[in-house]
């Protein structure tokens, strides 16, 4: 069991003891730390918090709890109901509110739950604002509102359609070579919100889709990380119903995975390389990535004419660099895409819109398509934490014994090889060390990581 305080927002397991897990006081705590930060960096009288969550099934518990303490700071809240992590992040924007809370704990087990803090831009909480509200917390330094100036509460619904609307609305998505192409998909969305939402924009773009697990009750059929070793189902039943491909998101749909028509795995690592591709072939300029990502984005973006930078792990790490780099495309390997056309967060149906229009235009399968990117493999492991082991101490030794070698630690440790990496970095939101590596060949992959692996049980 655990409780995880960083940039990602403050996610934990349900039940247990206060202040170990996400139990209904530490719940309660963090919303009110947030409320009172808000309230610091407003002069406003009438502050607005929009408040969505995906399907878990504490997810109504910990929303309830969240908009019952908001109101009691004073804060009025337009609750959204079931909803996806972008959506609450556009109608932020939309709005025009003051913040923004999704209850998710996204690609985590069902245990899991989490509360995801924006800003009055839709965006995540950058580090300083995140230690902020943890240090409210800490001292528990609340002022809650007398009984006249509570805050209001109201339902809202529609808002799931408004955010189809605004992707459909997208220069670069062509709805009609799209229904032109007359595809088949098959969508796995881990029985949450994704099933309500990726088939209404599927039905919206006149694409065929049979539903795999999209009934919204939290009860998640395997792993929702969307890995290789848990899409062995929709792997299965692409073929079986010879769909041109299949759709994996997240329980919070702010992750894109991809099977291509002959079951295998397009991998996470290039739904923003196919999308990236298909936008910098229409619209000039430079991408963003992070540390752990595939070298692929970079030699697509320079086989485009543009510039290509690395960020460290993070959501916002990756705005913060878009930003500062006029990126027209980015986000992270794990299938989250970030289009600043839309909006500046991760959005599962942006990508799964522009890779519609891509897979239209290019007139091949989507296999086909894979096949034309360069070829790297990567694998991504863990190293589950406790108490008694020192992640920096290990990343330090690490660091030192490549020390020949180009070594980045701007986030945890990368090291690039002439044909390889490795990245090892201590998780935002779970209690374990991440290694990921690439190579020229899944062995090449493999056998770096179990290198690497076996190094740092050396030091343990």
């Amino acid at each position: 069991m655990a409780l995880i305080k960083s940039i990602s927002g403050i996610r934990g397991t349900i039940g247990g003891r206060v202040n170990d897990n996400l139990t209904p006081i530490d719940a309660v705590k963090f919303a009110a730390a947030y409320g009172m930060w808000l309230k610091q960096q407003n002069n406003k009288e009438n502050l607005t918090v929009i408040i969505g969550r995906d399907a878990r099934i504490s997810g109504e518990m910990i929303s309830d709890l969240v908009s019952k303490t908001l109101i009691g700071l004073g804060v009025n809240v337009t609750d959204i109901g079931l909803s996806t992590t972008p959506t609450v992040e556009i109608v932020v924007h939309l709005e025009s509110a003051d913040g923004g809370i999704i209850i998710t704990a996204s690609h985590n087990p069902k245990q899991w739950n989490a509360l995801k803090l924006l800003n009055n831009r839709g965006e995540f909480l950058n580090a300083e604002e995140g230690e902020t509200i943890l240090k409210i917390a800490e001292n528990d330094d609340y002022q809650f509102a007398e009984v006249d100036n509570l805050g209001n509460y109201k339902e809202e619904v529609g808002y799931i359609d408004r955010h189809i609307s605004e992707v459909l609305n997208l220069e670069l998505v062509d709805i009609e070579a799209i229904k032109k192409a007359k595809f088949k998909v098959v969508i796995d969305a881990v029985n949450s919100t994704g099933g309500i939402v990726i088939p209404a924009l599927l039905k919206k773009l006149g694409v065929e889709c049979i539903k795999l697990y999209c009934e919204p009750n939290g009860h998640f059929p395997h792993n929702p990380e969307p890995l290789k070793e848990h899409l062995t189902d929709i792997s299965e039943l692409v073929v079986k119903e010879q769909a041109d491909f299949g759709i994996i998101v997240d329980p919070d749909v702010d992750r894109l995975a991809l099977v291509c028509e002959d079951g295998s795995i397009f991998g996470e690592e290039y739904t923003l390389v196919a999308c990236a591709d298909y936008v910098l072939g229409k619209t000039k300029g430079n991408t963003v990535l992070n540390l752990s990502s595939s070298r692929a984005l970079r030699d697509i973006t320079e086989k485009h004419g543009g510039s290509y930078q690395a960020s460290a792990v993070g959501e916002v790490n990756v705005v913060t660099l878009m930003k500062q780099t006029n990126a027209i495309i980015g986000g992270e390997g794990n299938g989250g895409i970030i289009y600043p056309e839309s909006h500046y967060g991760r959005d599962s149906l942006v990508g799964v819109a522009l890779f519609l229009s891509h897979l239209a235009h290019s007139k091949l399968s989507c296999k086909e398509l894979r096949e034309s990117y360069p070829n790297y493999f990567m694998s991504k492991n863990k190293i589950e934490l406790t108490p008694q082991i020192n992640a920096d101490a290990i990343l330090e030794r690490i660091a030192t014994k490549y020390g020949r070698e180009n070594v980045t630690t701007i986030d945890g440790v990368k090291i690039d090889f002439e044909k390889e990496w490795v990245h090892l970095r201590k998780s935002n939101t779970e209690p374990i060390i991440r290694i990921y590596t690439e190579s020229n060949s899944q062995k090449k992959a493999d056998d770096l990581a179990n290198r690497i692996i076996m190094e740092i049980k050396n030091i343990i």
